[in-house]
């Protein structure tokens, strides 16, 4: 009761939520167009286009214009040189009912937010106060709303130091509370403290339980399969290709999956497996909002197999792959688990005669099912790899209780009944310890491997 109590008080209301309100942004993106600060995998207009599309995710959000400034680094006071800045601000002070502006920079200092919601005179976003809101509106799980009031206790802190120098400046520097000798930033820090304890315990809490239903579904011995990708890839399309589950409602929008959910499905041989569908990916997805999410891509980790899905029409679709695999790398997986990554061209149905350049790459189109039996049959073989599963042909006997046990503990593919001698050969798909069980009970059974 207590601790529903409690988590109840961490789920409330965000002091950082943005309201229900409409919003009515321009869009800025500072080009770099040489230099440390330059991608070479992309572009301003690329860059911009994925940050319309964030904004186009949430609801009562509209574009008024979309603004691309040169600077030589967008990691200084104001982003943009005096020139730029100054043709920057006359562009936004000329948009008429303007609410905010979204500078797509990864994260905005205190400092300089203010500095730019006083020359612009609107609220000014950066990509993580951006991406925070979109998961907010999104997350429907306890775990996913908790990561997410996490990932908002750094804005919290900056926005104190900012509500700090504000006071002390009305204030004439005077920093105490009714004479008590505590300052208002000591107090407000403790509480905020205190709320990450709290939420850390109760993720910890959440993180066991998950590890507990693991540890089930590892003694029924199902093989795991992550499916990842950059946001919008087609994830969700795939996993409800892969196992027909109807109630699988995939959406084209960024970030529509928060949380990870396992959906059963068949392999060709009909081996039982769990496909999992994990949160999207994003370039330049601030460390403390990964970090935040770690809880859920914990899972990955405990996988037979990874899925790599890329939207192979996206323009920068190899940025994306290079994003992709960077998270992977800094989740510290099993190296076997990166080695034996099943990458997925998606969307191939938009792409006259498309050829695969990476070697081993599967192209496919979730939508309309090309490719999709190649694919599960490239998981298959990978999966009796990692999980050191068999395939056998064993004789048994009609009478005795082989046939239900193997039925109960294995996957069995093939029956072929001799009704001559009261026998049958049953071709199966079993795991090493039920193997071991099998031969222990059953001493005497013939055994042919495949």
């Amino acid at each position: 009761e207590e601790d529903e109590a409690e988590l109840e008080e961490l789920l409330g209301p965000s002091p950082l939520a943005l309201g229900p309100g409409a919003q009515r942004v321009a869009v800025v993106q500072p080009a770099v167009k040489w230099g440390p600060k330059k991608s070479p995998l992309t572009t301003a207009e690329l860059q911009i286009a994925e940050a319309v599309a964030l904004v186009d995710t949430l609801q009562n959000w509209t574009v008024l214009d979309k603004i691309i400034i040169p600077t030589k680094n967008p990691n200084k006071k104001f982003v943009f040189g005096k020139g730029n800045f100054q043709v920057l601000t006359e562009k936004i002070r000329k948009l008429p009912h303007l609410t905010a502006v979204f500078l797509n920079v990864e994260r905005l200092s205190s400092l300089t937010k203010k500095e730019l919601e006083g020359a612009w005179g609107v609220k000014v976003f950066d990509r993580y106060t951006v991406v925070l809101h979109i998961f907010r509106c999104n997350a429907r799980t306890k775990e996913a709303k908790l990561q997410i009031a996490l990932a908002e206790i750094p804005l919290l802190r900056s926005n104190l130091k900012n509500e700090v120098s504000q006071r002390d400046q009305q204030r004439g520097g005077s920093r105490y509370i009714m004479g008590s000798g505590k300052t208002f930033m000591e107090t407000q820090n403790r509480v905020l403290k205190e709320r990450e304890l709290k939420i850390r315990n109760a993720l910890e809490k959440l993180r066991r339980k998950r590890s507990l239903l693991r540890t089930q579904r590892r003694k029924r011995e199902f093989p795991m399969i992550s499916v990842m990708g950059y946001t919008n890839c087609g994830k969700t399309t795939l996993i409800k290709a892969l196992t027909g589950e109807a109630g699988l409602q995939p959406r084209d929008q960024l970030f529509a999956t928060l949380d990870i959910t396992a959906h059963a499905g068949y392999l060709p041989s009909h081996m039982a497996v769990i496909y999992v569908d994990t949160i999207g990916f994003l370039t330049d997805l601030p460390h403390n909002l990964v970090e935040s999410f770690s809880a859920t891509l914990e899972e990955v980790a405990y996988s037979d197999l990874i899925v790599h899905v890329r939207d192979i029409t996206h323009p920068e679709t190899i940025l994306q792959k290079a994003t992709v695999l960077s998270v992977l790398k800094n989740l510290n997986l099993p190296s076997h688990l990166l080695d034996s990554i099943v990458e997925v061209h998606n969307k191939v149905d938009l792409i006259e005669r498309y050829k695969p350049s990476e070697e081993n790459a599967l192209a496919i189109s979730a939508l309309h099912g090309h490719g999709l039996e190649e694919l599960k049959q490239e998981i298959e073989k990978k999966i009796l790899t990692a999980t050191g599963k068999k395939i056998l042909t064993v004789n048994v006997n009609l009478e005795g209780p082989q046939l239900s046990w193997l039925y109960k503990e294995a996957t069995v593919q093939e029956v072929e009944v001799m009704p001559e001698d009261g026998t049958a050969r049953v071709k199966v798909i079993i795991g090493n310890s039920a193997f071991g069980r099998y031969k222990n009970l059953f001493p005497n059974s013939k055994i042919f491997m495949s």
